[in-house]
């Protein structure tokens, strides 16, 4: 496999502030990562350095000769007039009716092509952004937090874009839904070392725990072995008959290499405060108006939520999702119809852009404390600030100073410490870690009060909402299925508009005839092929599985036996069969789903060729 870009010994620091230091990581091509880390890890400066913005203290980054890189940042700066096609034309290795051609399968129309970017929403801008991505014909692609505040629409032309490509990319995301549907490797920061995991995402949380467990029982090892030695010199030290056997045992102390196990990193816990007590109706909208000035967004509008209620708000960007929680929490008063609070209902709204309006040179302690209930005391503040990961001293550092992640965790904070009975979160997620994003989702699910979500994480949303609201054409209803079921019918619902758009002019008398044309004899030895390919590839998965198993078992054995250096290495041996059979396994598990869909399939092949004849 070719080699697209190598960082060796890079090192990086802001001051005293050390963000990685000898780190090394190759990419290969075709490979798929995903980058992960706590937020501060240096994500987006190892990006910048990548790409050339900025330079390694020290270090070497080696590219292949003639690399194309195309970066896909969090902001882009846009041209107050630039019009999607002027856009596209800057810098394009490809033909303006090339891009044309392939725009449908982004979802854009050639009507976009006229418009001016800044007048699109988020979703079609990313669209816009993928396109000219495609345009740059890049070798390998770096993608910074793609997936915030994209409606689930946008999440899946991305993802089918991702899924499709043959370009070899780094994705930062915290959304491990997303990571495991788009990559085939892990990029660690942490600790400032970079460690590369091959599999998806959950592979790299099984290997990460697995070799974890290995190293401890080879530094618990060496650690028995060395007080062995030292209780055998403390006995027989004085002794001048063991002495030739003391030196021996205590020049073999030097030999035991000491095998450090990394702390693990702080990982935050939310406790939220226990709410206060309502009645049981919390919220009501009735043949409520929603909109600004003239403009209505949402119409017809009747919604009551009781204690306890989990909502999950979905829709298209622009639908009215953002319009609907500021009404519920009490910032835009409906044009017309009803809205009312129950009985000692208090609201606490997380805006997108909430981060924005904290005071700069508040602390964290000052602003976390500024909007508690006043029931809450300075040692519960202190407590939630460090199960957001402020400790010690942190809690001291000034507004101004924060990253944009411990920024949205302040204002998490603050939101948290009312203890209102009703929470209103607008993309409660974005730039929040994974293990911040774990502990919110763990506390909003068991979280007794009534909470009303907007986020584009699905396995977020999935776990924290028991109804679905779906916003659509000005008016918003229940959905009758689970979130998951909502999921699939947008998926189905991209794949068709990606055909109309591709093919207008196709109608349901075209596609009738095309059915009529359909090829029994070609499909059906299409399929065969398939079966027969798929159950190829399952046996080589057996065998090479079972191979790795006998080796496993050998290394196993030796780990037993070895001690110091060569523990660890044995350890890491271990890691890394294990990887490559969890690879296996996954593979072997995609050959038999391909093997089952093929059996389906000519099977109901053989059904309509009866009806047939």
């Amino acid at each position: 496999m070719s080699n697209l870009l190598q960082l060796k010994n890079g090192k990086k620091s802001y001051g005293i502030r050390s963000l990685f230091e000898d780190a090394s990581f190759a990419i290969n091509a075709d490979e798929k990562v995903g980058v992960i880390g706590p937020n501060g890890a240096g994500k987006s400066t190892l990006f910048r350095i990548l790409i050339g913005e900025e330079s390694l203290d020290s270090g070497e980054i080696t590219r292949a000769q003639g690399l194309r890189i195309g970066y896909l940042a969090q902001e882009d700066k846009w041209e107050s007039d630039a019009t999607v096609e002027s856009f596209l034309s800057t810098q394009s290795l490809t033909p303006l009716w090339d891009l044309k051609r392939m725009a449908p399968s982004f979802g854009l129309s050639l009507d976009h092509f006229s418009q001016p970017i800044k007048s699109l929403s988020g979703g079609y801008r990313m669209r816009v952004k993928l396109l000219f991505l495609v345009a740059s014909q890049p070798d390998l692609m770096m993608l910074d937090e793609p997936t915030n505040y994209l409606d689930l629409e946008t999440l899946v032309v991305l993802e089918n874009f991702l899924q499709s490509t043959t370009s070899a990319f780094l994705l930062i995301s915290h959304d491990r839904e997303f990571l495991r549907r788009t990559t085939d490797h892990v990029l660690e920061i942490e600790g400032g070392q970079m460690t590369k995991f091959a599999g998806q995402i959950d592979d790299y949380f099984e290997q990460k725990t697995m070799l974890r467990e290995q190293l401890e029982k080879a530094a618990m090892s060496a650690q028995a072995k060395r007080k062995e030695i030292l209780d055998f010199a403390a006995r027989f030290g004085a002794k001048a008959t063991k002495a030739r056997q003391v030196q021996s045992r205590l020049k073999a102390l030097d030999r035991i290499e000491n095998i450090e196990v990394r702390a693990l990193p702080t990982t935050a816990r939310i406790r939220l405060p226990e709410p206060i007590r309502t009645g049981k109706s919390v919220v009501t909208l009735e043949d409520a108006e929603l909109g600004y000035g003239d403009r209505t967004i949402l119409r017809e509008l009747k919604l009551e939520l009781g204690r306890g209620d989990h909502l999950g708000v979905v829709g298209v960007n622009g639908a009215g999702k953002s319009t609907l929680l500021k009404a519920l929490a009490g910032e835009l008063a409906p044009l017309k119809g009803k809205f009312e609070l129950g009985l000692n209902v208090e609201v606490a709204y997380f805006a997108q852009h909430v981060a924005e309006r904290l005071k700069t040179e508040d602390t964290v302690l000052e602003a976390m404390g500024e909007f508690a209930h006043s029931d809450v005391k300075r040692q519960e503040i202190l407590d939630l600030a460090g199960s957001l990961l402020f400790s010690g001293d942190d809690v001291d550092k000034k507004i101004r100073v924060l990253s944009g992640g411990e920024k949205s965790r302040v204002a998490l904070g603050q939101i948290l410490l009312k203890r209102a009975s009703c929470l209103l979160l607008d993309e409660p997620t974005n730039h929040l870690d994974f293990h911040t994003v774990e502990a919110l989702t763990q506390a909003l699910a068991e979280y007794p009060g009534t909470v009303v979500i907007v986020s584009h994480d699905r396995g977020f949303v999935r776990r924290t909402a028991s109804k679905i609201l779906e916003i659509q054409n000005g008016r918003a209803e229940f959905y009758p299925g689970s979130y998951d079921e909502y999921v699939w019918s947008v998926q189905k619902g991209v794949l068709s508009q990606r055909e109309e758009l591709t093919n207008p002019s196709a109608t349901a008398s075209s596609r009738e005839t095309e059915t009529v044309k359909f090829n029994f004899k070609e499909t059906k030895k299409q399929l065969e092929r398939d079966l027969r390919a798929a159950e190829k590839e399952m046996a080589a998965c057996e065998t090479a599985i079972e191979k790795l198993k006998q080796e496993m078992l050998r290394l196993n054995e030796k780990l037993l036996t070895s001690s110091g250096p060569q523990a660890a290495q044995v350890a890491r041996e271990i890691g890394v069969k294990q990887a490559e059979i969890d690879h296996l396994e996954a593979k072997y598990l995609e050959c038999l789903e391909r093997h089952d869909v093929a059996s389906r399939e000519l099977g109901s092949l053989a059904g309509t060729e009866n009806r047939r004849t």
